[in-house]
């Protein structure tokens, strides 16, 4: 007894996109404003709170932040989300 097997076939052209597809892009465009409340991904300390209160933008990525229970911290853009 003879098994056949079929595969589909895989085009290696790529496929057409539309308008929505072209104009997507991955990175992240959040913009932090001063007087913002962000969640902290890591606590400055066990007993300080989760939250920051950004003061001021130091530069493109960093930011002056006040934690209650902590005090004033400078934070990453990657330290903290909304």
């Amino acid at each position: 007894m003879l098994l056949q097997t079929t595969y589909p076939t895989c085009p290696l052209v790529p496929e057409t996109r539309d308008k929505t597809t072209l104009t997507w892009n991955p990175v992240c465009h959040i913009t932090y404003n001063r007087d913002s409340w962000v969640k902290l991904l890591v606590l400055p300390s066990e007993y300080s709170s989760d939250k920051a209160l950004l003061l001021c933008q130091e530069s493109v990525d960093t930011w002056v932040a006040w934690v209650p229970d902590y005090g004033e911290v400078l934070l990453n853009r990657s330290n903290f989300y909304c």
